[in-house]
């Protein structure tokens, strides 16, 4: 007899989920089909910026969609040409490329890395360098630039030209600049590889390498962008700009939508023909990434996930301090939060799930919490009982 759970016989098998379907969302809670409510602190993975089944966005959904939801970029979309205006006088992009998703935004960055190059006369400068523990996406490109062996193998044949040097390093990252280097991408806070920021010295090393050997420097915002840390783009946390920037997540709260952003050095060689996209900017992800932006701009908000970041900084640190049998440090920046375990990470996650908070791990035996950027103090303290309960039963 088949141990596959009813229903997903004609899935792949890329993923293992619990027996788990959710039927309904309001705000920060998700509601099971047998009944059960969770706490969301995983927000799809820093997707649903604002929940779930936020009014704002639904209404900007449900009304682009009785009107027409498809034309392709064969034609004008006025909703996305508005939202691409909105992110470049809030950035320091002069232009946008939209796609569907943080992997293919990603892989759009790294051809207009190479593409410069080419543009100025060095179509040898093909090489890209990553860092270490880094996560970009699953396609072909993204998962060369990040070069974690657990997901290039069986796919790549080589390296694809991309380097990989240890993140945090800029001495070994300055080393591995050569007369083929075309770019170089990373993470202003790595997720997957464990909730680690990039001190602010560190990437401002980064661009003064760039701007020195004439290379463009890449931010990956994927999952730390949109307000995730406080401040609309966490690049801006380091006083310097990028030249490229990819954007997805929480910019469409729960739609899928994506975005590469590019100075106009970096975006001179993307002329017609050089990149495209059927679905990418449809009327529908426009009209809800201009509800989400509506919703991010307003007066106080990022202000106030800075304040809600630091108190449940405050309460995780009191909880490390009452148990060291289970925590040991909180790292990252916002709501975008790692707490390292003592207990394996694996455990705390099932237990926290069995007592109705979600969350996801992360690297380096870390739990990350991603909870809605509009959760509420009440949501925190509740969030924070709960862990408190699960630590007391993982040390008894």
């Amino acid at each position: 007899m088949s141990n596959v759970l009813p229903g997903r016989e004609a899935m792949m098998t890329t993923y293992n989920p619990p027996n788990i379907a959710f039927e309904k969302g309001e705000g920060t809670w998700l509601f099971a089909e047998d009944g059960k409510k969770y706490l969301d602190f995983y927000s799809g993975i820093a997707v649903c910026a604002f929940g779930h089944a936020h009014p704002h966005l639904v209404k900007a959904l449900k009304d682009q969609a009785d009107k027409f939801w498809h034309c392709s970029n064969m034609f004008r979309i006025t909703q996305t040409e508005t939202l691409a205006q909105r992110l470049t006088e809030n950035s320091f992009a002069t232009s946008v490329f939209f796609s569907n998703s943080g992997a293919e935004s990603n892989e759009c960055g790294l051809k207009i890395l190479r593409k410069y190059q080419e543009s100025k006369g060095r179509p040898e400068r093909k090489r890209i360098i990553g860092m270490s523990n880094a996560f970009h996406g699953r396609t072909m490109g993204t998962i060369g630039a990040a070069g974690n062996p657990a997901h290039t193998a069986g796919f790549l044949m080589d390296d694809e030209g991309y380097d990989q040097v240890p993140f945090g390093d800029l001495a070994a990252l300055e080393a591995a600049i050569t007369d083929k280097t075309a770019g170089i991408i990373f993470e202003p806070i790595q997720g997957e590889g464990g909730i680690r920021p990039a001190p602010a010295e560190y990437v401002q090393g980064i661009r003064a390498l760039c701007d020195k050997h004439d290379i463009l420097m890449m931010v990956d915002e994927v999952q730390c962008g949109m307000g995730r840390t406080g401040k609309l783009f966490a690049y801006e946390w380091s006083g310097v700009e990028p030249d490229v920037m990819s954007l997805a997540k929480g910019m469409g709260g729960g739609f899928p939508v994506g975005a590469c952003l590019a100075n106009d050095k970096a975006a001179e060689a993307m002329i017609f023909g050089t990149h495209g996209s059927t679905f990418g900017g449809n009327p529908l992800a426009g009209a809800v990434g201009n509800a989400v932006m509506d919703l991010m701009m307003e007066d106080g908000f990022l202000a106030s996930v800075t304040e809600k970041a630091n108190k449940v900084r405050a309460q995780l640190e009191e909880l490390i301090a009452k148990h060291p049998k289970a925590l040991v440090s909180v790292h990252g920046i916002g709501l975008m939060i790692g707490l390292k375990c003592v207990v394996p990470n694996g455990d705390m996650l099932l237990e926290l799930r069995d007592q109705g908070l979600l969350c996801a791990k992360s690297g380096d035996n870390q739990i990350r919490f991603l909870p809605p950027l509009n959760v509420s103090n009440e949501e925190l303290d509740k969030a924070i009982e709960v862990l408190d309960r699960v630590c007391s039963k993982l040390t008894a």
